[in-house]
């Protein structure tokens, strides 16, 4: 009798003693910015990486600036998530009102009264830069464009865009006092943008019709057809904002947002968009380590084991340097019961060149109660009944 027990005791231990520690995935990262200079020949400019948010390269990236059609980017942003909340639908039929057929500059000449579907507005906001669309949109996203404009202060707050104030929806500013946003902000905003999908599906479009094919949109990033790799984002000008661009382009799993504020000639902003995102690939590369889950070890629970997770880590690296990222896992032998489920329990830590790049939280998948005195005794006594 007591040779069983001896050996249950044993067994038992062991059980709660099992570690099994697999490397796994990231959420807090270390933001750097590359100290290269480029002397880009505008007034403002940012380099970021889509997927993390971490700068790479900027210039003057907080000065407020007037951003032109660039506005439109929040405008989407809104319209976006309105589509994803269900309080519209890309098949919703918009009416044009009188304001909205009265916008001047790039427009698709909407006429009071007609209706176009909120997809094929959309189009024309993102490949055309059409201003009557965006503000047709915004009456019908907030019922009026003031209301929709507070909307976009309000988001932008939210997001952190310290450096921005929207007057308008669309960034036509003949008649504004303080229509600005930063380098920045604008890739802040981009990169919520492009978190929906379906609008870099509009904005990687050349050339396409809407009104039945009857006419014709030409995308006004020329980048789009000129720059391998290049997915949108949105052009736009004025005379008091010179030439800006928000540009996404991907190459090799590295997705980059580059803004270019206050060029002097369209060619001139195209030009250093384009040279900052040829910098961004030459220089750096995605690095990647998919979710994983584990399972610890618990005392005094009712399950002996509890399953640990993380989600993907994602990171930039300087080019070439993937394979050297060190991975270690911080993890205690065991945990104490009660463990509830979204409860931190250890980290994986990423290195490269022995500095800290982020680190990613191992937390509980499951809740593991604490066992009780009966519940133990039973189970104490049917595994040594087994023996």
């Amino acid at each position: 009798m007591k040779l069983r027990a001896k050996h249950f005791l044993s067994f038992f231990l062991a059980l709660l003693c099992v570690v099994w520690m697999i490397p796994t995935a990231g959420a807090e990262r270390v933001e750097t910015v590359d100290t290269v200079e480029l002397a880009l020949p505008c007034a403002s400019a940012i380099l970021m990486d889509a997927a993390t948010g971490q700068v790479l390269y900027e210039q003057n990236a907080d000065q407020a600036l007037p951003p032109a059609s660039v506005t439109k980017i929040m405008t989407l942003l809104l319209v976006m998530e309105a589509v994803d909340d269900g309080r519209i639908a890309l098949t919703d039929l918009v009416t044009v009102s009188a304001r909205a057929a009265s916008m001047g500059g790039s427009q698709v000449f909407l006429k009071e009264g007609e209706q176009m579907s909120v997809e094929e507005m959309l189009k024309c906001v993102v490949i055309a830069s059409a201003n009557d669309c965006a503000v047709a949109l915004a009456e019908f996203v907030s019922g009026s464009e003031e209301g929709f404009v507070r909307a976009m202060n309000e988001r932008a707050a939210a997001l952190g865009m310290k450096n921005t104030h929207f007057e308008n929806t669309n960034g036509l500013d003949d008649t504004a006092r303080n229509h600005v946003t930063s380098a920045r902000d604008i890739a802040i905003m981009s990169r919520a943008l492009i978190s929906h999908e379906k609008i870099l599906e509009y904005s990687g479009i050349w050339m396409d019709t809407v009104r039945d094919g009857t006419f014709g949109l030409t995308n006004t990033n020329r980048l789009v057809r000129f720059y391998p790799g290049c997915t949108g984002l949105k052009t736009g000008s004025t005379a008091k904002a010179k030439f800006c661009i928000s540009a996404t382009a991907e190459r090799d799993g590295l997705s980059l947002i580059c803004v270019i504020m206050a060029a002097e000639t369209r060619d001139i902003r195209n030009a250093a968009a384009s040279k900052l995102l040829d910098y961004g690939f030459a220089t750096y590369a995605a690095y990647r380590a998919k979710g994983e889950e584990t399972a610890l070890a618990v005392r005094g629970g009712v399950s002996p084991l509890v399953r640990v997770g993380c989600e993907e880590f994602c990171a930039v690296v300087p080019k070439g340097k993937s394979g050297a990222v060190e991975r270690t896992v911080e993890l205690p032998e065991a945990l104490q019961a009660p463990v509830a489920a979204g409860d931190t329990v250890g980290h994986v830590v990423y290195r490269l060149d022995g500095a800290e790049i982020g680190s990613t939280p191992l937390l509980a998948c499951e809740t593991v109660e604490r066992i009780g005195f009966s519940t133990l005794f039973c189970r104490l006594l049917s595994q040594f009944l087994l023996i």
